[in-house]
């Protein structure tokens, strides 16, 4: 396994994440644990998750799976969408991630939690308040290091301008969707990321299964797909992006690899991408996933991949999740 330092901390993860958004949904108990023990053997040591996934049961079944493995994990955590109705059931605020810090240690069965990242910027609550917050939480020794996910590129940098200024704990890493039908993030927020030292942690790095070339045209969704599952899903299948996809293809077969090593592969080539979070629903996804650690991208090939995606700088992100 390569491991990355996350930005310009002293926190190494592996190239390659764990995400963990199906654990307690698309895969039960049991396979969630089997998929992280299969992680940790194979040297992925970064686990992300969040309080909100599955309604809550990722962070539970992944407080299981890490009993006498805790050490061997990098574990990620996030707060700030809406866990539940009513008044503090999200954003930033002291009272809301304080409770929700408490929840997510117990939860997950430890006392610490590596990287804590609150999930989206919150315009209702004031960044001191927050990085305040945060702070208190690090000096506690709750957590050790925090990122930022769901930022635009302004938000980021006034939050790490407040950091300084106020002689408070910085945010090390932003979470973001980025992928080679997502790279928008290249415009603005990765050149930031790289005058900062701030850590990129790719979200959708296969587009929702899109860059694996499993979707085409008007065809049915395979069975199991995320698209068969939720169909709400369907308004990311655009022409577009199933060209890209089939594009993608095309070029990971002339390399003998698969589309989805070469997908993630890129993205483990681009500038201050740290390290690349990926789903698996079964071990042998993850078996599938390691091979991106592998892949050598010739000038060549990373040319083709460039002028095949470059359409996607431009436009909407793929994801982007906010408070209402």
């Amino acid at each position: 396994m390569k491991y990355n330092r996350l930005g310009n901390c002293g926190l190494q993860v592996s190239a390659l994440g764990l995400g963990t958004n199906a654990f307690g949904k698309r895969a039960d108990e049991k396979t969630s644990i089997d998929i992280v023990h299969a992680s940790l053997d194979q040297g992925i040591n970064f686990i992300d998750t969040a309080n909100i996934y599955a309604g809550s049961e990722s962070e539970r079944i992944i407080g299981l799976a890490l009993a006498g493995r805790r050490q061997d994990a990098v574990l990620a955590t996030k707060a700030g969408l809406p866990k539940h109705v009513g008044p503090g059931g999200s954003g930033s605020s002291r009272h809301h991630l304080m409770l929700e810090l408490d929840g997510s240690l117990r939860r997950l069965k430890t006392d610490y939690i590596d990287l804590y990242q609150i999930h989206t910027f919150d315009p209702y609550t004031p960044l001191e308040e927050t990085l305040r917050t945060l702070d208190d939480m690090v000096s506690a020794g709750k957590v050790r290091y925090i990122g930022a996910s769901n930022y635009a590129a302004w938000e980021l940098m006034k939050a790490l301008g407040i950091s300084e200024a106020r002689n408070l704990v910085k945010y090390v890493s932003i979470q973001c969707s980025y992928s080679l039908a997502d790279r928008t993030p290249e415009v603005e927020l990765l050149p930031l990321c790289l005058d900062q030292g701030i850590g990129i942690i790719p979200y959708f790095p296969l587009a929702g299964g899109i860059l694996t070339g499993k979707y085409a045209g008007n065809d049915a969704p395979p069975a199991g797909s995320r698209a068969d599952t939720d169909p709400s899903f369907s308004r990311f299948l655009t022409p577009e992006r199933i060209k890209l996809g089939n594009q993608v293809s095309e070029i990971a077969g002339e390399l003998n690899i698969s589309p989805t090593a070469l997908s993630l592969g890129w993205l483990m080539h681009r500038p201050a991408v740290s390290t690349v979070i990926v789903g698996a629903t079964q071990v042998a996804q993850v078996e599938q996933n390691l091979q991106s650690v592998s892949v050598q991208l010739s000038a060549q090939t990373l040319d083709k991949l460039d002028k095949a995606s470059r359409t996607f700088r431009g436009g909407e992100p793929f994801a982007f999740y906010r408070l209402p």
